[in-house]
Formats: C-alpha cells, sequence, structure tokens
C-alpha cells in the first residue's frame, strides 16, 4: 500500500488572492517550491506545512491531506 499526500495549496492561494511569488515570500519559500507544491511533487517539511496553515488562517489537515492506494 502506497501513502502520498495530496493538497489544497493553490485552491486556498487563488482564494487569498495570492500569486504563487507572494505566497512563497509569506511562508519563506521560492516560487518553484509552491508550484511543485500545487503540481503535488514535491512534499513540504512539517514546519512549510504550519507556515502554509498559518497563512490560511486553518490546520495543516485542511490543506495536506494523507491518501493511501493500494
Amino acid at each position: 500500500m502506497k501513502i502520498y499526500t495530496t493538497n489544497k495549496v493553490k485552491e486556498h492561494r487563488e482564494n487569498a488572492g495570492l500569486t504563487q511569488t507572494e505566497l512563497a515570500e509569506r511562508v519563506g519559500t521560492k516560487r518553484i517550491t509552491i508550484a511543485s507544491l500545487e503540481r503535488e511533487k514535491y512534499e513540504p517539511s512539517v514546519g512549510l506545512a504550519m507556515r502554509i496553515a498559518k497563512t490560511f488562517n486553518c490546520a495543516v489537515e485542511d490543506i495536506f491531506t494523507e491518501v493511501k492506494k493500494d
């Protein structure tokens, strides 16, 4: 069984009216990292996930979800 993480970073970012660059600046990372997160090509560190959730004033679990697949 594989476990992977899916996320709603793009949805939250667009709802907040932020560009990838603006979100990256707020959470202390690079735009390419945000782009990779949105394409689900990058697993964030716990610290980055927490900073993103704090930026959107929600729980980490509201943005990042583990999915189990056979």
